[in-house]
């Protein structure tokens, strides 16, 4: 088989010949870029001090380049919007490196000026005139948000405030669109996973819209998980409009991109914690079902595209209403979690869900484990998910910075050592 068909394969719960691999298709199943640098060392890829391209800085996801996927045999592509989460373009190249030392490429507008404490700040578009929407606290890996939180009037609060983000995609960026998943169809040969955005209703990485110059509405992530329950008719009017649009949005990018889409990433929103849901199934059913129901039935009713959920903690008791709300696939799978025992999610959902992740913990294991308790639970949980397909290798959401690269290098050994199903 080709990716293409393996992945297929696997998301219609059919055995293919190998456990299909994603590495970097999307902003929850990829790297980062001090552990991208360490793996393409130890795969003699590149000469040291070869700096990787940071593709999503955010979270500083390293860019997966076709070397190394053609290396590790990765069956998986990712096609995204053409702007980051701080609303500039990946693009006007320019050399940094990391507190740890790791030479990377970041993008021109990415600023690269210190604090005097040594911090970095990130500015929404890159315009310094607008007040910073992130921070890298000296001698850390990632950015945290800022939250640029307006005094709130509820007697003024206007739905309108928290849909800025939200409108007609552009004809630009659907001819880039266009322009991208042909380029991806023809030139990898590899299965698509698209996030075309819209679509995730309360994504908290979302809400503050570090993207957004001065945002408005309710922006403060605690005022918003409050608001919830607080402001719950406000909350449900801006997903109910979100959703309107979306489906508008979701008709003109399916005339634009086709069938080549294989898979589609519909919501990022968590709904659990290490200990149990983060919601009640009421409150899942109330707030949140009724608009991915709507989305997932107009994916499947007007294209070939399976639907993907990306929710981290412990969402066993959520998974019947995920599944009565439509999704295909659920991501990252954190076995970890209470009660996310792998053979219990297999058993009881493994015919109807597809598991895109699960392959070995990023909490543990992978980056504090040995080598040889990484090849064992990488080959534990093929075991377990791969039976009967419905499964796409992934570890447990972004392989975290300070990886040991002989970890990195036993889980894709492990990986090819075991993948043949």
């Amino acid at each position: 088989m080709n990716s293409q068909q393996r992945v297929q394969k696997a998301l219609q719960h059919q055995q293919p010949d190998y456990v299909p691999l994603d590495l970097g298709a999307s902003a929850v199943t990829g790297m980062h870029v001090s552990s991208v640098y360490q793996l393409r060392q130890a795969l003699g890829l590149d000469k040291p001090g070869t700096p990787v391209k940071v593709v999503e800085p955010y979270q500083m996801l390293g860019e997966i380049t076709p070397d190394l996927q053609d290396a590790l045999g990765v069956d998986v592509v990712g096609l995204g919007g053409p702007r980051t989460m701080f609303g500039f373009e990946n693009k006007d190249w320019k050399p940094w490196t990391l507190f740890d030392g790791t030479p990377v490429l970041v993008p021109g507008a990415f600023n690269t000026d210190p604090e005097p404490n040594g911090d970095i700040l990130m500015y929404p578009e890159g315009d310094r005139t607008a007040p910073p929407s992130a921070r890298m606290p000296k001698g850390g890996f990632y950015f945290d948000t800022i939250v640029r939180q307006e005094p709130i009037d509820d007697a003024k609060l206007d739905p309108e405030d928290n849909l800025e983000e939200f409108g007609p995609v552009r004809d630009e960026t659907l001819e880039y669109f266009a322009n991208e998943v042909h380029r991806l169809w023809r030139d990898t040969g590899r299965a698509i996973l698209a996030n075309f955005g819209g679509t995730a209703f309360g994504d908290i990485a979302l809400v503050p819209a570090p993207f957004l110059k001065r945002p408005k509405g309710i922006r403060d992530i605690e005022e918003w998980y409050i608001s919830t329950v607080a402001r719950f008719d406000y909350v449900y009017e801006v997903f109910r409009r979100q959703c309107d649009i979306a489906l508008a949005n979701l008709a003109k990018i399916y005339d634009a991109v086709g069938d080549k889409v294989t898979a589609v990433f519909i919501t990022g929103t968590d709904f659990g914690t290490q200990n149990g849901p983060f919601i009640s199934c009421k409150a899942y059913q109330k707030l949140y079902q009724p608009f991915h129901r709507k989305v997932n039935d107009w994916v499947h009713q007007h294209t070939p595209w399976k639907t993907f959920i990306h929710s981290c903690g412990s969402v066993i008791d959520l998974l019947p209403d995920i599944l009565e709300a439509g999704f295909d696939i659920l991501n990252p799978v954190q076995c970890s979690a209470a009660g996310m025992d792998p053979k219990t999610l297999k058993e009881r959902f493994g015919a109807k869900l597809t598991f895109w992740g699960g392959g070995v913990d990023t909490q543990k294991t992978l980056p504090f484990g040995t080598p040889e308790q990484v090849r064992q639970e990488v080959k534990e949980r093929i075991a377990i998910f791969n039976r009967n397909g419905g499964f796409v290798f992934n570890t447990v959401h972004n392989v975290q910075a300070r990886t040991p690269r002989e970890n990195l290098v036993a889980l894709y050994q492990a990986v090819k050592e075991c993948r043949q199903g």
